[in-house]
């Protein structure tokens, strides 16, 4: 993709979200670079080379189930009593079963050669009148095939397990190693160079001096870009000045080799926002205003310094803006570098169809993302103020209603809902 625009003229017409994530999705260049990591440790890695298996799950027919194995022929009628000829517990292999016999087994534990059938010791009276095991009375009748689990029924030798790009979440790391993989090949976490730029911030624990606010973005991102799975460079806050803001981004590509540059504030076109001439010297940007709400000021472009290349991204100052931009935006964006199938049909999440339970006041001519959750009775909650600046809402609601340009909701109107839930993994 290019990016190689050196003006953003002040009329510059509305981009529509998707068009956006379409744009973004195509800059994005996949990380190749693989790493072997123990299963044990593998959860939040992407896989970087499908993987197959070298045994049948289960590798042997078992019980599903604590009871007696039998040969259906040897109980034809309730009532039936068998001799015990063995006990067979997981972990061990019974012998063939005898005619005429049954076998107490146990959960997991593989069905004896003869046996076609498992029955239930809620089902069977044991006495111990003859036998070392007792006598077995069924109170039930068999059915071939009950209770046993086949060899191979969940895996067969040869099947693929895992396919390149997926995201292993613990039960794929289960997966793995239930077909005795101990090792994985994965792809190298994302290097994101995050940096605030703003002579008004300050750090919490610091004194707050009059004009100035403490640094929210720089915590929320951070958090947002380790829950990724990406190793976060973090240069703090930059002065507003051009010099600085150059030196930064030549530091974060040419000696810290970050894949992404992250930045929040100072993608306006003001005369203190120095993002865009720093790096279109730098580099090359793209400026879009993304006709969503809240939002819309937005950067994308690339850092060459020494041979290395970093995406870079910029997004607006206000925290609520910047979160929900980064949810919308740079999480799909992210996912595609780490090596995952990401396309603008699973870019975010389907999310859920529930029902207001409030009257929105008006409607915006802009796509809205409002901060919403489930109250009690199941109905959606919208809190008041849902303005960029009031980080309360991004912390009190459980997602974003994600209500299309010119729609005003009323309560009991069915609405589009995207749960923190699936957009904070």
């Amino acid at each position: 993709m290019s990016v190689d625009v050196k003006t953003a003229p002040q009329n510059k017409p509305l981009m529509e979200l998707d068009q956006a994530l379409s744009l973004l999705l195509a800059g994005a260049r996949p990380i190749t670079e693989r790493e072997t990591v123990s299963t044990f440790d593998a959860v939040g890695r992407v896989l970087a080379q499908t993987q197959y298996s070298s045994i049948n799950v289960p590798p042997l027919d078992n019980s599903s189930m604590d009871g007696y194995a039998v040969r259906c022929a040897d109980v034809p009628a309730v009532g039936t009593t068998l001799t015990v000829s063995q006990r067979i517990p997981a972990g061990s292999v019974g012998a063939p079963l005898a005619a005429g016999t049954a076998a107490r087994i146990f959960t997991g534990a593989p069905v004896p050669p003869g046996a076609d059938a498992i029955v239930m010791q809620e089902y069977v009276s044991l006495s111990d009148a003859n036998g070392a095991f007792g006598q077995a009375t069924f109170n039930e009748l068999p059915k071939p095939g009950e209770w046993i689990r086949r060899a191979g029924e969940d895996i067969r030798t040869g099947g693929e397990v895992l396919a390149q790009g997926t995201r292993l979440r613990p039960q794929e790391a289960g997966l793995a190693a239930s077909v005795g993989l101990a090792e994985l090949p994965v792809f190298r976490r994302p290097r994101v160079a995050l940096f605030s730029t703003g002579d008004e911030l300050v750090m919490p624990g610091e004194p707050l001096p009059e004009g100035a606010i403490y640094n929210s973005n720089r915590f929320l991102l951070k958090g947002l870009l380790e829950q990724l799975g990406c190793v976060v460079i973090d240069f703090g806050i930059i002065p507003d000045r051009l010099d600085a803001t150059r030196a930064a981004l030549r530091k974060a590509t040419a000696e810290d080799k970050a894949d992404l540059i992250l930045t929040s504030g100072g993608v306006s076109m003001g005369e203190e926002d120095h993002i865009k001439p720093a790096v279109e010297a730098e580099g090359a940007l793209d400026h879009w205003l993304v006709n969503s709400k809240p939002g819309r000021p937005f950067a994308f472009g690339r850092v060459m310094t020494a041979g290395h290349e970093a995406a870079f991204i910029g997004l607006p100052g206000n925290p609520v803006s910047s979160f929900v931009t980064f949810l919308l935006l740079v999480r799909p964006f992210i996912r595609k570098l780490q090596g995952m199938h990401v396309d603008l049909d699973n870019a975010l999440p389907q999310g859920l169809t529930l029902v207001a339970g409030f009257d929105q006041a008006k409607a915006d001519r802009r796509r809205e993302f409002l901060r919403a959750r489930i109250g009690k009775d199941g109905l959606l909650e919208l809190f008041p103020n849902q303005s960029s600046g009031v980080l309360t809402s991004a912390a009190w609601a459980d997602g974003l209603i994600d209500n299309p340009a010119g729609v005003q909701i009323k309560r009991g109107d069915t609405v589009r809902f995207l749960p923190f839930s699936e957009l904070l993994t």
